[in-house]
Protein backbone atom coordinates (compact mmCIF):
# COMPACT_ATOMS: atom_id res chain seq x y z
CA UNK A 1 0.00 0.00 0.00
CA UNK A 2 1.30 3.65 -1.15
CA UNK A 3 2.33 5.78 1.69
CA UNK A 4 1.82 9.50 0.21
CA UNK A 5 4.31 11.99 2.15
CA UNK A 6 4.10 15.89 2.66
CA UNK A 7 5.50 18.53 5.33
CA UNK A 8 4.03 22.15 6.25
CA UNK A 9 6.09 25.02 7.91
CA UNK A 10 9.50 25.36 8.37
CA UNK A 11 11.48 26.30 11.51
CA UNK A 12 11.48 30.25 10.28
CA UNK A 13 7.52 29.81 11.07
CA UNK A 14 7.80 28.25 14.41
CA UNK A 15 7.84 23.62 13.34
CA UNK A 16 7.64 21.79 10.58
CA UNK A 17 5.21 18.79 10.46
CA UNK A 18 6.00 16.24 7.87
CA UNK A 19 3.39 13.53 7.61
CA UNK A 20 2.71 10.36 5.80
CA UNK A 21 -0.62 8.72 4.94
CA UNK A 22 -1.08 4.81 3.93
CA UNK A 23 -3.85 4.21 1.65
CA UNK A 24 -4.96 2.64 -1.40
CA UNK A 25 -4.38 4.91 -4.94
CA UNK A 26 -7.95 4.14 -5.38
CA UNK A 27 -8.75 4.94 -2.26
CA UNK A 28 -7.21 7.91 -2.09
CA UNK A 29 -8.55 9.22 -5.54
CA UNK A 30 -12.04 8.42 -4.52
CA UNK A 31 -11.61 10.36 -1.17
CA UNK A 32 -10.48 13.58 -2.87
CA UNK A 33 -13.31 13.25 -5.87
CA UNK A 34 -15.79 12.52 -2.55
CA UNK A 35 -14.59 15.56 -0.63
CA UNK A 36 -14.78 17.41 -4.29
CA UNK A 37 -18.66 16.27 -4.19
CA UNK A 38 -19.35 17.80 -1.11
CA UNK A 39 -17.82 20.82 -1.13
CA UNK A 40 -17.54 21.87 -4.70
CA UNK A 41 -14.38 22.24 -4.63
CA UNK A 42 -11.79 22.91 -7.41
CA UNK A 43 -8.28 22.82 -8.06
CA UNK A 44 -5.84 21.23 -5.61
CA UNK A 45 -7.22 19.98 -2.16
CA UNK A 46 -4.62 22.07 0.17
CA UNK A 47 -4.39 22.55 3.84
CA UNK A 48 -3.70 26.15 4.35
CA UNK A 49 -7.01 26.74 1.90
CA UNK A 50 -9.60 24.92 3.79
CA UNK A 51 -11.72 25.47 6.47
CA UNK A 52 -11.62 23.52 9.81
CA UNK A 53 -14.95 22.12 9.05
CA UNK A 54 -13.45 20.73 5.56
CA UNK A 55 -10.32 19.44 7.86
CA UNK A 56 -12.88 17.72 9.79
CA UNK A 57 -14.22 16.10 6.75
CA UNK A 58 -11.33 15.04 5.21
CA UNK A 59 -10.22 13.49 8.54
CA UNK A 60 -13.59 11.53 8.86
CA UNK A 61 -12.95 10.61 4.83
CA UNK A 62 -9.59 9.03 5.53
CA UNK A 63 -10.74 6.81 8.17
CA UNK A 64 -13.85 5.56 6.04
CA UNK A 65 -11.59 4.84 3.20
CA UNK A 66 -9.03 2.91 5.18
CA UNK A 67 -6.35 4.99 5.72
CA UNK A 68 -3.99 5.60 8.76
CA UNK A 69 -1.15 8.33 9.07
CA UNK A 70 2.19 9.08 11.07
CA UNK A 71 3.61 12.45 11.16
CA UNK A 72 6.29 13.74 12.76
CA UNK A 73 6.80 16.87 13.97
CA UNK A 74 10.07 19.37 15.35
CA UNK A 75 8.95 22.84 17.04
CA UNK A 76 12.10 25.31 17.21
CA UNK A 77 11.05 25.83 20.72
CA UNK A 78 12.16 22.96 21.15
CA UNK A 79 15.79 23.19 20.10
CA UNK A 80 17.08 25.63 22.58
CA UNK A 81 19.91 26.99 19.87
CA UNK A 82 20.35 30.42 19.14
CA UNK A 83 21.37 29.76 15.54
CA UNK A 84 18.74 27.35 13.46
CA UNK A 85 19.79 24.23 11.64
CA UNK A 86 18.98 24.78 8.14
CA UNK A 87 15.58 23.99 6.37
CA UNK A 88 16.75 21.05 4.23
CA UNK A 89 18.70 19.57 7.16
CA UNK A 90 15.62 19.35 9.52
CA UNK A 91 13.19 18.58 5.74
CA UNK A 92 15.52 15.45 5.70
CA UNK A 93 15.24 14.24 9.07
CA UNK A 94 12.09 14.12 9.33
CA UNK A 95 11.26 12.26 6.37
CA UNK A 96 14.43 10.05 7.63
CA UNK A 97 12.19 9.50 11.00
CA UNK A 98 9.19 9.03 9.03
CA UNK A 99 10.25 6.60 6.99
CA UNK A 100 12.35 4.34 9.84
CA UNK A 101 9.16 4.44 11.82
CA UNK A 102 6.95 2.92 9.18
CA UNK A 103 9.29 0.48 7.92
CA UNK A 104 8.83 -2.25 10.59
CA UNK A 105 4.79 -1.89 9.96
CA UNK A 106 5.17 -3.12 6.15
CA UNK A 107 7.48 -5.59 6.80
CA UNK A 108 10.52 -3.48 5.12
CA UNK A 109 8.53 -3.49 1.66
CA UNK A 110 6.85 0.17 1.09
CA UNK A 111 6.39 2.67 -1.61
CA UNK A 112 6.97 6.09 -0.55
CA UNK A 113 5.44 8.45 -2.84
CA UNK A 114 6.85 12.14 -1.68
CA UNK A 115 5.42 15.67 -2.61
CA UNK A 116 8.64 16.89 -5.58
CA UNK A 117 7.81 20.57 -4.84
CA UNK A 118 9.85 22.47 -1.63
CA UNK A 119 12.92 22.41 -3.27
CA UNK A 120 15.14 22.08 -5.85
CA UNK A 121 15.19 18.98 -8.57
CA UNK A 122 18.28 18.08 -8.64
CA UNK A 123 18.68 17.96 -4.70
CA UNK A 124 15.50 15.92 -4.28
CA UNK A 125 16.55 13.46 -6.02
CA UNK A 126 19.17 12.84 -4.12
CA UNK A 127 16.96 12.70 -1.19
CA UNK A 128 14.79 10.35 -3.29
CA UNK A 129 18.01 7.96 -3.91
CA UNK A 130 18.72 8.21 -0.05
CA UNK A 131 14.77 6.70 0.35
CA UNK A 132 15.17 4.67 -1.98
CA UNK A 133 18.77 3.01 -1.01
CA UNK A 134 16.69 1.94 2.55
CA UNK A 135 13.76 0.01 0.40
CA UNK A 136 16.67 -1.95 -1.89
CA UNK A 137 15.63 -5.05 -0.96
CA UNK A 138 11.60 -4.87 -1.54
CA UNK A 139 10.20 -1.18 -1.86
CA UNK A 140 10.19 1.87 -4.02
CA UNK A 141 10.69 6.09 -3.47
CA UNK A 142 8.66 8.20 -5.73
CA UNK A 143 8.32 11.94 -5.93
CA UNK A 144 6.24 14.11 -7.91
CA UNK A 145 4.50 17.15 -7.60
CA UNK A 146 1.68 17.19 -4.96
CA UNK A 147 -0.86 18.53 -7.61
CA UNK A 148 -1.08 15.05 -9.58
CA UNK A 149 -1.54 13.03 -6.60
CA UNK A 150 -4.84 12.73 -4.50
CA UNK A 151 -2.81 10.89 -1.62
CA UNK A 152 -0.09 13.56 -1.01
CA UNK A 153 -2.70 16.19 -1.47
CA UNK A 154 -4.39 14.41 1.74
CA UNK A 155 -0.91 14.25 3.63
CA UNK A 156 -0.81 18.08 2.92
CA UNK A 157 -4.26 18.34 4.97
CA UNK A 158 -2.61 16.58 7.87
CA UNK A 159 0.24 17.74 8.03
CA UNK A 160 -0.93 21.52 7.84
CA UNK A 161 -3.12 20.87 10.59
CA UNK A 162 -0.30 19.52 13.18
CA UNK A 163 1.54 22.57 11.90
CA UNK A 164 -1.28 24.29 13.20
CA UNK A 165 -0.92 22.85 16.69
CA UNK A 166 2.70 22.55 16.94
CA UNK A 167 2.91 26.88 16.64
CA UNK A 168 -0.34 27.05 18.36
CA UNK A 169 -2.12 29.12 16.22
CA UNK A 170 -5.11 30.98 16.50
CA UNK A 171 -6.91 27.54 14.92
CA UNK A 172 -4.83 25.23 17.43
CA UNK A 173 -7.84 24.92 19.61
CA UNK A 174 -10.44 24.47 17.48
CA UNK A 175 -8.11 21.81 15.08
CA UNK A 176 -7.38 20.09 18.38
CA UNK A 177 -10.84 18.85 18.95
CA UNK A 178 -11.01 17.99 15.02
CA UNK A 179 -7.61 15.69 15.48
CA UNK A 180 -8.53 14.30 19.48
CA UNK A 181 -10.65 11.02 18.37
CA UNK A 182 -7.94 10.51 15.34
CA UNK A 183 -5.79 10.26 17.65
CA UNK A 184 -6.79 8.10 20.19
CA UNK A 185 -7.97 6.17 17.33
CA UNK A 186 -4.50 5.93 15.98
CA UNK A 187 -5.60 6.59 12.49
CA UNK A 188 -3.00 9.70 13.02
CA UNK A 189 0.17 8.84 15.38
CA UNK A 190 1.93 11.46 16.11
CA UNK A 191 5.84 11.69 17.65
CA UNK A 192 8.24 14.48 17.94
CA UNK A 193 11.71 14.32 15.83
CA UNK A 194 14.73 12.20 17.80
CA UNK A 195 17.22 13.00 15.95
CA UNK A 196 19.87 15.83 17.31
CA UNK A 197 20.30 18.56 14.37
CA UNK A 198 23.41 20.68 14.61
CA UNK A 199 23.35 24.20 14.02
CA UNK A 200 24.73 25.28 10.89
CA UNK A 201 25.64 28.71 11.00
CA UNK A 202 27.43 29.40 7.72
CA UNK A 203 25.28 27.45 5.24
CA UNK A 204 21.51 28.74 4.82
CA UNK A 205 18.85 27.29 2.28
CA UNK A 206 18.96 30.65 0.30
CA UNK A 207 22.60 30.65 0.30
CA UNK A 208 23.35 27.18 -0.99
CA UNK A 209 22.79 27.33 -4.88
CA UNK A 210 21.59 23.35 -4.94
CA UNK A 211 18.49 24.54 -2.87
CA UNK A 212 15.42 26.67 -3.31
CA UNK A 213 13.87 29.12 -0.69
CA UNK A 214 11.42 27.08 0.98
CA UNK A 215 8.04 27.54 0.60
CA UNK A 216 5.78 27.87 4.02
CA UNK A 217 3.01 25.80 3.72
Amino acid sequence: MPIYVDESGGLSAGAMTMAGVEIEEDAARALVARFRAITGLRGELKGSRIDLVQRALVLELLERFGGRTRICTINRSQLGQRVQPRDFDVYVALLTQLVDDWLPETGGCAKFVIDAGRYDALVLEKVRADVAATLEICGSADMIERHRSPGIQIADVVANCLFNLAIVSGRAARIQQIVAPFLLSHILREAPLRAQLAPSPATSVRSNPGLERPVVR
